[in-house]
């Protein structure tokens, strides 16, 4: 053991350290090169111990100083396109910003709109604006909250309005709330007409056909000639207690005999989107019937839902 430790210490020694051999090599291209320089000496061994040595050094220092240069080159570009990142993901932001909110104006003129036309719809009626801020459970608006009551103009038994047509009626008012049965309500019974033929039929809320087929249903039609067709537009009766003449309620969808062969009964469209309801217009005037009585009506009308209004 002893004589191969011995060994492997006298190869150690006689290994030169790689910083020696890196300075005779050194040494010698300096010297090389003094000599070229001094004694004009081209070509010949001089040349070629350049051509192996010198030559092989420069490529290498020049790839290396090429593959410098491009690094700084990508990082400056990659700093570039970060601060062009930057600003982009800012612009995108404020795009995405102004287009909501152009969105949401957009949104809101359009109800503003619908509102605006339905005023001009029925123009001999005062109606003052309001929005919807509450609704029963539920997935349609059958009774829902106003932001508009007494202070406003709005009271007990004044007609709603939204669309293009008839939402329902006012059942409670305080001073700035006012709380509304909708047509579509189970408990909704109005008095209405064929605008085409101007026979009278009975309109009455129902919520199951409504989550069936978005429809509600109408019965004592009088349509002995048989002339009322699906599409007719239906409008409020000028006999109604309650609700003003000659506002749309929808169109009619189906008609079907009743088993006395005197009336017809069948099916309604509301012509209100009653899934979807924020804005409302309410007329602030009572139908005028002649009686002087109105209010005692409306509280019995109120108290007995199978009333028709």
């Amino acid at each position: 053991m002893s004589s191969k430790f011995r060994k492997r210490k006298r190869n150690r020694n006689n290994k030169l350290p790689a910083r020696f051999t890196l300075l005779i090599m050194t040494g010698v291209c300096f010297l090389t090169i003094f000599l070229s320089l001094t004694l004009n000496i081209s070509g010949g061994p001089l040349q070629d111990v350049a051509g192996y040595v010198f030559v092989p050094m420069q490529k290498g220092i020049n790839n290396l100083g090429n593959s410098i240069s491009d690094k700084i080159t990508e990082f400056r570009t990659l700093g570039k396109i970060k601060s062009e990142n930057k600003k982009l993901k800012k612009q995108v932001e404020e795009l995405t910003t102004q287009l909501t909110t152009n969105k949401l104006e957009q949104y809101e003129l359009n109800n503003y709109r619908e509102l605006f036309d339905l005023d001009a719809k029925y123009p001999t009626y005062q109606k003052v604006a309001a929005s919807v801020i509450a609704k029963d459970s539920g997935n349609w608006f059958s009774t829902f909250t106003i932001d508009k009551g007494k202070k406003d103009g709005v009271d007990v038994g004044m007609n709603v309005l939204a669309g293009s047509g008839l939402v329902g009626i006012v059942t409670d008012a305080g001073n700035n709330y006012a709380k509304i049965r909708c047509i579509i309500d189970d408990s909704s019974k109005v008095s209405c007409m064929v605008s085409t033929t101007e026979d009278n039929l009975t309109v009455s809320g129902n919520i199951k056909t409504m989550n069936e087929n978005k429809v509600i249903t109408f019965t004592e039609l009088k349509d002995d000639d048989g002339k009322v067709q699906v599409g007719d537009p239906v409008v409020t009766s000028y006999v109604s207690d309650r609700y003003q003449q000659g506002i749309l309620v929808g169109y009619v969808t189906s008609v079907e005999n009743n088993s006395n062969n005197l009336t017809k009964s069948g099916t309604i469209t509301p012509v209100v989107d009653f899934e979807h309801i924020e804005n409302v217009m309410v007329i602030t005037q009572l139908k005028n019937t002649g009686s002087d009585d109105t209010q005692a009506t409306e509280s019995t009308e109120n108290s007995t839902q199978t009333t028709t209004e």
